[in-house]
């Protein structure tokens, strides 16, 4: 395909626009009822008149073209009829995710320059009070506006009404200033959350993301007679991709952020797509093999056969063997005892799932291989706009996170550091030039951190991040990361694992465990005392075990601490894409990783 291929429109509000022009009348995005029992529609029409009136509104309130608009709510309709808005009035948002603390937010849009800034409500508006920002005017998604706020607050719906008179009054406003924004023009500032250190803000631009549109089309998982499920942050690169995807092929997408929500809507929505962080898909399977488990007897068997019966399948398919007569039989049985129940659970078992924004460990990937649901892994960062890697419908291989996108080019430094350059790179980090350089080599080249290899097929395999990477004061190697997916895959009741070892002369684990599966087990006893008990310890030791086998001698954990409590994104212990921040878990609980310590030697 031809680069220019990958670049038909100039930017997204263009390529909005020409999907309004071709499917005025067909389903664009949902919401659910009150009730939760269906789904209420809005057209493609409808969201480009609604996008435009947004648009035109922020044109009001003084926003111009290059300007920054801070956006800070759940992922919702709103969310995507604001982020639209704010690039057919020419500007950038700025994205902001609902969880960050009012300092964070703060810097996040006193760094970015932003001059409005759409909250979600009150609370959420209440995060940038006192702040020195440039933001002149606060607009909120739900609730009514303090007329004694300051800066000013008026609603989204004051916001669309101001607009449509606008429009009223010139009707070629919007359309005027979109045949001005260019490829090269600056769409997105995303801050990425990061393992350390203060969030960069990530520039990205229409070009990105429209060469994101495309070469996804290319895939085969979007389809305009399909439906997708959105639950993802959409402050989130991997979220905001997926949005980009949807409008150039004019996929129905139903709009959702309630993750609470997201098994009992999958039944009613039914998706035929649904995209997800792997510790979605490792909580579907604790709670299945836990499930299993707590039947025993017959049931448990069962299960354990299925799966096995269905692993097998799956070996012979990865090989490219055929799956025999009597292996075809025995895994008809087993989907009908046992898998038929999971993929009804998941909206069906023509679900196309994929994986993104953190590895999907391989026992997790082969089980959910093995019950007819196959899980497509992808990779990417923020600064490449999400989405670069990712595997097929059919052509997927365990282990792997695909192909590349498009016409990517990649190749691997000398030390296995995977490099990327493309119309989907990120131009800077915002007002950080060094960083900049230290991050994109001469020639455009994207330095990822992340160390892996690409077969002769174009599968690229990532080992572990390059920072991560642990070296024992035996001076072996070791990928946590590797090591903590085996684990998950090993214990059903993990939540989150750590890996620690970095100079040290063994290497030790700290494990969170999940409360609903962990306080079942127990009896429904409290997940305190529960986490605390002495058989709880003996029962993760047996899977401690059972993960060792699997190590080799140097890799193997020696000692492992039950954390009082799991992980979380308050505790700044966690990302909102769900990756663990090493240093500040391993300063949270220091105390807990010194007494596995205790009497050893740190380091030589």
């Amino acid at each position: 395909m031809n680069t220019d291929d990958y670049a038909p429109y100039a930017s997204l509000p263009e390529m909005l626009f020409h999907r309004v022009r071709a499917t005025p009348g067909s389903r664009a995005f949902a919401v659910p009822t009150p009730d939760d029992t269906g789904l209420i529609w809005l057209t493609w029409a409808q969201t480009g008149e609604r996008a435009t009136r947004i648009a035109a509104g922020l044109r009001g309130l003084g926003v111009t073209t290059g300007d920054r608009v801070a956006l800070l709510s759940s992922t919702r309709l709103e969310w995507v009829l604001a982020d639209l808005g704010v690039n057919c009035a020419g500007a950038a948002t700025t994205t902001v995710y609902p969880t960050t603390a009012p300092d964070d937010a703060a810097y996040i849009v006193t760094d970015s320059g932003s001059k409005i800034f759409i909250a979600e409500n009150a609370s959420h508006a209440a995060k940038i009070s006192g702040a020195q920002t440039s933001v002149t005017h606060v607009v909120l998604i739900d609730g009514p506006a303090d007329p004694a706020a300051r800066p000013p607050q008026l609603t989204l719906a004051d916001l669309e009404d101001r607009g449509a008179a606008a429009l009223a009054a010139e009707p070629g406003l919007i359309t005027d200033i979109v045949a001005t924004i260019g490829p090269d023009d600056l769409a997105s500032l995303i801050y990425t959350s990061g393992t350390t250190g203060r969030a960069r803000g990530v520039e990205l631009t229409h070009g990105g993301w429209v060469w994101q549109a495309v070469a996804q089309d290319g895939v085969g998982v979007f389809d305009p007679a399909g439906l997708q499920y959105l639950w993802l942050p959409l402050s989130h690169s991997f979220g905001k991709s997926l949005l980009s995807g949807v409008i150039h092929v004019g996929v129905p997408t139903y709009v959702d952020g309630r993750v609470d929500k997201l098994v009992d809507m999958l039944a009613v929505v039914r998706p035929t797509l649904m995209c997800a962080a792997p510790r979605i898909f490792e909580k579907v399977y604790n709670r299945a093999v836990t499930t299993a488990i707590a039947g025993g007897g017959l049931k448990a068997k069962i299960f354990h056969w299925a799966v096995a019966t269905g692993k097998r399948k799956v070996a012979a398919q990865q090989a490219g063997k055929p799956v025999g007569a009597l292996l075809r039989a025995r895994y008809a049985v087993a989907e009908k005892l046992v898998f038929s129940k999971l993929q009804n659970r998941l909206g069906g078992k023509g679900i196309v799932l994929v994986s993104g924004s953190a590895p999907l460990g391989r026992d997790i990937a082969e089980f959910f291989a093995a019950a007819g649901l196959p899980v497509l892994e992808g990779y990417g960062l923020t600064e490449s706009s999400a989405v670069s890697f990712v595997n097929r419908p059919g052509a997927f291989r365990i282990g792997t996170v695909g192909q590349p996108l498009g016409n990517l080019e990649v190749k691997t430094d000398t030390d296995g550091e995977i490099l990327l350059r493309g119309r989907s790179i990120m131009r800077a980090y915002h007002h950080l030039p060094e960083a900049t350089r230290d991050t994109l080599t001469d020639d455009g080249f994207l330095r990822t951190g992340d160390i892996g290899h690409v077969d002769a097929d174009g599968y690229l395999t990532i080992t572990d991040r390059k920072k991560d990477l642990v070296k024992t004061s035996g001076g072996k190697y070791i990928a946590p990361s590797a090591i903590e997916n085996q684990f998950k895959a090993v214990c059903p009741y993990a939540s989150q694992v750590l890996v620690i070892g970095q100079s040290r002369n063994f290497v030790t684990m700290l494990v969170t465990l999940d409360e609903e599966s962990i306080v079942a087990w127990a009896g429904g006893k409290p997940y305190a005392e529960v986490v605390a008990a002495a058989e709880t310890e003996k029962l993760i030791a047996g899977y401690v075990e059972q993960l060792n086998a699997k190590l080799n001698r140097w890799e193997t954990v020696k000692k492992f601490a039950i954390l009082p409590r799991d992980l979380t994104i308050d505790d700044d212990e966690i990302t909102p894409s769900m990756k663990v921040k090493r240093k500040v878990v391993e300063t949270n609980f220091a105390s807990q990783i010194e007494h596995m310590y205790a009497g050893s030697v740190a380091q030589l």
